[in-house]
C-alpha cells in the first residue's frame, strides 16, 4: 500500500511539473472569450488529468512489478516505480514537442502558399492566411479555424492574429503574424518581397533545426543504451552467484537504488545537453 501511495504521489508530482501553467483553467479565465476558445481548441484533444494520473499509476505498477521480480526487496522497486510513473507525462511532453516541430516546419510551405495567393491571385492577406491555414497540419487547424471565425465576425485582422498567436504559442507564428499585420496595414507594392523574405527566413530556420536533429541521430541512439544496457546487465546478474538473493540484501538494495538514480540522472543530463534551443516569444500581445 505504501508503494502504491508513492507511485500515485510521483505520478501527480511529475504531471504538475511537466504541465505548463498557461494551459490551466485558472489562467484561461483571464483570457478574452475568443482567445479562450482558441486555447481550448488546441488542448481539447489532450489527455485529461485523471487519464494522465491513471497512466502514471499503471506505468508505476508495471515498473514496481518488474523491479520486484528482478531485485526483490522494497527500496529498489519503489524507486523504479516512481521513475516509471514519470514516463507517461514525459512522453506527453515529447509528443507536444514533436507537434510543435511539425508546426514550425510547416510555416515555409504556408508562407509560400500565402505569397502565391496574394501576389498571383490577388487575394487579401487575411483571406490568403486563412485559406492556407486550412492546409496546415492537423494540430494547427483549430487555431486557424478560430482565427478565421474571429475575422468573419469582426473583420479585425489584428484581433484575429492575436487569437491565432495565443492558440499557437510559437515564436515563429508570432513573427509571421506581426509581419503579416504590418504588410496588411501598410500595403504597397513590396508585399510579395516581404512575404518571400519571410518564407526564406522560416525555411532557413526549419532547415537549421532539421540539420541539428540529424547530426544528433547517433548521440540519441547511443543515449538509448543508458537505460537498456544496465537493464540487461541486471537480468544477467540473476544467473550469477546468488542472483536475486544478492539483490534482496540491504547492500544490494542500496546499490541498485544508486544505480537506478545514476542511470536516470545520465539520461536526463544527456537529454538536456542535446536539447535544441527554442527562440523565446517576443510579440506576446
Amino acid at each position: 500500500m505504501t508503494a502504491l501511495a508513492f507511485i500515485v504521489a510521483g505520478a501527480a508530482g511529475v504531471w504538475l511539473l511537466s504541465t505548463p501553467g498557461g494551459g490551466t483553467s485558472s489562467s484561461a479565465r483571464w483570457l478574452p472569450g475568443s482567445m479562450r476558445r482558441a486555447t481550448s481548441a488546441t488542448t481539447r484533444a489532450s489527455v485529461p488529468l485523471l487519464g494522465r494520473v491513471l497512466a502514471g499509476v499503471a506505468a508505476g505498477v508495471a515498473g514496481w512489478t518488474g523491479a520486484w521480480t528482478l531485485f526483490g526487496g522494497g527500496v529498489a522497486p519503489t524507486l523504479v516505480a516512481v521513475l516509471s510513473a514519470a514516463i507517461p507525462p514525459c512522453a506527453a511532453v515529447q509528443r507536444h514537442r514533436r507537434r510543435a516541430a511539425a508546426c514550425w516546419q510547416a510555416w515555409p510551405r504556408l508562407l509560400a502558399e500565402i505569397r502565391v495567393l496574394v501576389a498571383h491571385r490577388g487575394q487579401s492577406i487575411p483571406a490568403a492566411l486563412f485559406a492556407a491555414g486550412m492546409q496546415a497540419p492537423i494540430g494547427m487547424r483549430p487555431a486557424f479555424s478560430e482565427a478565421a471565425r474571429t475575422w468573419s465576425l469582426s473583420t479585425d485582422f489584428e484581433t484575429s492574429l492575436r487569437v491565432l498567436k495565443t492558440a499557437l504559442a510559437d515564436p515563429t507564428a508570432d513573427a509571421v503574424c506581426e509581419t503579416l499585420l504590418a504588410a496588411h496595414q501598410i500595403g504597397g507594392v513590396r508585399i510579395d518581397a516581404r512575404l518571400r523574405a519571410l518564407a526564406e527566413a522560416a525555411q532557413a530556420e526549419a532547415a537549421a533545426r532539421s540539420d541539428a536533429r540529424a547530426k544528433q541521430a547517433g548521440a540519441r541512439f547511443a543515449r538509448s543504451f543508458v537505460a537498456t544496457v544496465p537493464a540487461f546487465m541486471a537480468v544477467i546478474g540473476l544467473s550469477i552467484g546468488r542472483g536475486r538473493q544478492a539483490y534482496e540484501s540491504s547492500n544490494g538494495q542500496l546499490l541498485v537504488a544508486f544505480s537506478v538514480l545514476a542511470v536516470a540522472g545520465c539520461w536526463l543530463w544527456a537529454g538536456r545537453i542535446m536539447a535544441i534551443p527554442v527562440r523565446k516569444r517576443v510579440f506576446l500581445q
